[in-house]
């Protein structure tokens, strides 16, 4: 997956480490197997043939870079060669800043550009693209075939230019066209708010480097801002593509005193990581529901998958995404890497969610209800001569309506209604 402009980094959970350790690995593989000489020889001869014979002139370092890309695009969705330009948007993107639309994207089976959701408060997202969204053309380049690389080059632009998207959508009759205007992406990754009495909501787009830090702030603020006691809280991971492991370690250390939150297992020694929870719990064991939904994918559903298997929070939505691998960032040299899926990453209780996602403990599908605030009936008070109640000062007029309405948001209504209830039940 990759953010635009270089789409696929944020989203993937990357553990980056040194120049050292990327040599020592390669020189590892050299010594515990022989090079294929066939294979290479074979190789080398059709690099050899398209230099001759190839209708236009092609230089050896743009076969051998394609090569790679290749090779790199052979093994996952996931893996990549990183040019100096990736390299760049892999550290705007880690730390909340970059060009470009503002959606994450991965290919798809179809061999078009799938959107895996759109960032909060970007083009992309105000412009009403969706998660699951079909890319299949970008202006008037059609994008089947493209690796990806091509779709983020077209993609990529000067802020305050404009193009237009092609876009299949599920439940649509026919393609959609969508003009989005590129811009400089700030992404803020935690925002909070009390959403009524008692009930507050924290939303976490992206997983960046503050994102821990941030959440804890966020968590201390709903405490003091709460009118009596904070009963309850939301946590809204929907259509948050992923982003830093380490972000989302942190998120889940506010929430539980103790155990384990994630572990990696890979082939080499440096991919097998345990994360364990510390002492300490900011949020004081309020009660809280977890929102998710398909664009919610790799560091949301290591948040989602640990508070769901230490039975911390509800989780309530729809199926997350299903991307549970780790990527290391392998550097080549000071200006190349390779980004290598190098491990899969498991929930404390040992469950892999590559391919299968996490399973919400209650299934909400989006949409839209409205409430009928007129029934008709006769209450006592409305007849005439009818006694007055000597323990009220004023007659009240029907019941105290939600601040969220379900109109709105249903998942988030739906979410408030079981803090509610559980709230009700604590207090008996």
């Amino acid at each position: 997956m990759r953010l635009i402009r270089n789409p696929l980094l944020a989203a993937s959970t990357a553990l980056v480490i040194g120049f050292a350790v990327g040599i020592a690995t390669v020189v590892q593989a050299d010594d515990e197997s022989q090079l294929p000489i066939d294979e290479i020889r074979l190789m080398s001869q059709v690099l050899e043939r398209i230099k001759q014979s190839y209708v236009e002139e092609v230089t050896d370092e743009q076969l051998l870079e394609s090569a790679i890309e290749g090779m790199l695009t052979a093994l996952d969705p996931h893996s990549d060669y990183l040019t100096p330009d990736d390299f760049k948007d892999l550290r705007e993107s880690t730390s909340g800043e970059f060009g470009g639309l503002g959606i994450e994207i991965t290919l798809d089976t179809s061999g078009f550009i799938k959107v895996v959701a759109p960032i909060d408060d970007t083009p992309a997202y105000r412009a009403g693209m969706q998660s699951g969204d079909l890319i299949t053309q970008i202006d008037d380049a059609p994008v089947k075939g493209m690796t990806i690389n091509d779709a983020v080059g077209l993609m990529r632009g000067k802020p305050g230019t404009s193009l237009v998207l092609k876009v299949v959508r599920s439940g649509e009759t026919g393609p959609l066209e969508i003009e989005i205007t590129r811009a400089v992406i700030k992404v803020t990754s935690v925002r909070h708010r009390m959403l009524e009495p008692g009930f507050g909501y924290i939303r976490i787009s992206q997983f960046q480097e503050r994102t821990g830090p941030d959440f804890e702030d966020a968590l201390n603020q709903l405490h003091a801002e709460a009118d009596d006691k904070l009963q309850g809280f939301v946590l809204d991971l929907r259509n948050n593509p992923g982003g830093v492991l380490q972000a989302s370690v942190d998120v889940v250390d506010n929430l539980i005193t103790d155990g384990l939150i994630v572990y990696t297992e890979g082939r080499i020694a440096n991919s097998d990581s345990r994360f364990v929870a510390r002492k300490k719990d900011p949020s004081k064991g309020v009660t809280m529901v977890v929102l998710i939904n398909g664009g919610s994918a790799s560091a949301s559903e290591i948040v989602a998958g640990a508070l769901q298997d230490h039975g911390r929070g509800l989780v309530m939505g729809t199926q997350s995404f299903g991307k549970g691998s780790v990527q290391t960032i392998l550097p080549l040299d000071k200006d190349h890497a390779l980004k290598l899926t190098t491990a899969r990453y498991y929930t404390p209780n040992g469950r892999s969610i590559q391919g299968q996602g996490i399973v919400p403990d209650i299934e909400v599908k989006q949409g839209k209800l409205t409430l009928n605030d007129s029934e008709g009936f006769f209450k006592e008070s409305d007849l005439a001569g009818a006694l007055v109640n000597p323990d009220s000062e004023a007659d009240v007029d029907g019941d105290e309506k939600s601040t969220v309405e379900p109109s709105e948001d249903y998942q988030l209504f739906q979410a408030v209604t079981v803090l509610k209830g559980i709230a009700i039940l604590n207090a008996k």
